[in-house]
C-alpha cells in the first residue's frame, strides 16, 4: 500500500545485526509477518552500520521485509527505497554529512595506516572509514589522533572501530529523517543492541535495548521511562517493546 511514513500509526526504526536479525527463526518470522500484515499502518526504517548493498541483498532474498527508508553506514547514509527497490540517498539530508566529512577518507587511512589493533575493512564507504578492532593490541592514543582531525570515533561490539564525521551517528541522522518526513517522534520505536545504537536509543523516541544487548550499551543507557530494556532476544524484544509502549496492536494485543 502506498502511503507516506507520516501517515503510519507506528514506525519501527531498527538496527539489523543482533536486533531485527536477532533471535530465533520463529521470533523473526513472527515479527516480519506482523509487519507485512500491517504495512498500511506500520512503517519500517533500517538504522544500521551496514551499507546499502548489503541491505539490498538482504531484502532481495525475500525473507526480510523491505524498509521504506535506510539510515546506513552508522548514520552517514540517509536514503529512501524506490518503487523499483533501489536504495537512493536523499541529497538534501546528506549535504551536511558530506560537508562535515570533507573528503577525509584518504587522510584518515594515511594517519591510521600502521595503527596497532586496527585492520581496515575492504569496503569503500562514502563518508566514513571503518576498521576491525582488536582491543588487546589497540593504542588509545589513536582515538586522540582522529579527534584532532575534527572527526569522531565510535567503538562498538568490542570489535568495530568507525571514524565518522563530527556529530554524525545513528541518532542525529534518524532525527533528521523524521523531521524531513514530519513523523512525530512519539510514534517511533528505536531498537538496538550495541554501543553504536546508543545515540539512537537516547535521541528521544520510545526505544528498546533488546535482550542480549552488549553490557557497554546497557551501562551507558540512562534509566528513563521511554527507554525499555527487553527480555526477548532480538526480534522478540522488538515486539515486546511495541506492546510495552502500546504503540500498535501486536499478536498478543489485537
Amino acid at each position: 500500500m502506498k502511503r507516506h511514513l507520516s501517515e503510519c500509526k507506528f514506525v519501527l526504526a531498527t538496527d539489523l545485526d543482533g536486533t531485527f536479525l536477532g533471535g530465533t527463526e520463529t521470533d523473526r518470522a513472527a515479527l516480519y509477518g506482523w509487519i507485512e500484515a500491517h504495512r498500511a499502518t506500520v512503517g519500517l526504517v533500517f538504522v544500521s552500520g551496514r551499507d546499502p548493498e548489503f541491505i539490498h541483498q538482504l531484502c532481495g532474498s525475500g525473507t526480510v521485509p523491505w524498509p521504506e527508508y535506510v539510515i546506513g553506514d552508522v548514520g552517514t547514509t540517509i536514503a529512501h527505497v524506490t518503487p523499483g527497490r533501489q536504495i537512493e540517498p536523499i541529497e538534501a539530508l546528506e549535504n551536511e554529512i558530506a560537508a562535515r566529512w570533507n573528503n577525509s577518507g584518504s587522510s584518515v587511512k594515511s594517519a591510521l595506516n600502521k595503527a596497532p589493533g586496527l585492520t581496515l575493512q575492504p569496503t569503500e564507504f562514502r563518508y566514513r572509514v571503518s576498521y576491525d578492532y582488536d582491543p588487546e593490541q589497540f593504542n588509545p592514543e589513536v582515538s586522540k589522533t582522529v579527534e584532532a582531525m575534527g572527526l569522531d570515533v565510535l567503538i562498538s561490539d568490542n570489535r568495530y572501530f568507525d571514524v565518522l564525521p563530527k556529530g554524525v551517528s545513528k541518532g542525529p541522522s534518524l532525527l533528521r529523517l523524521l523531521g524531513h518526513l514530519d513523523v512525530p517522534e512519539g510514534r517511533v520505536l528505536s531498537a538496538g543492541d550495541t554501543l553504536n545504537d546508543l545515540s539512537m536509543l537516547v535521541a528521544g523516541t520510545p526505544s528498546v535495548a533488546v535482550g542480549g544487548s552488549e553490557d557497554p550499551l546497557l551501562d551507558a543507557l540512562p534509566q528513563k521511562p521511554h527507554i525499555y530494556r527487553a527480555q526477548g532476544i532480538g526480534a522478540a524484544g522488538i515486539l515486546e517493546a511495541v506492546a510495552h509502549f502500546d504503540l500498535h496492536p501486536t499478536p498478543e494485543k489485537v
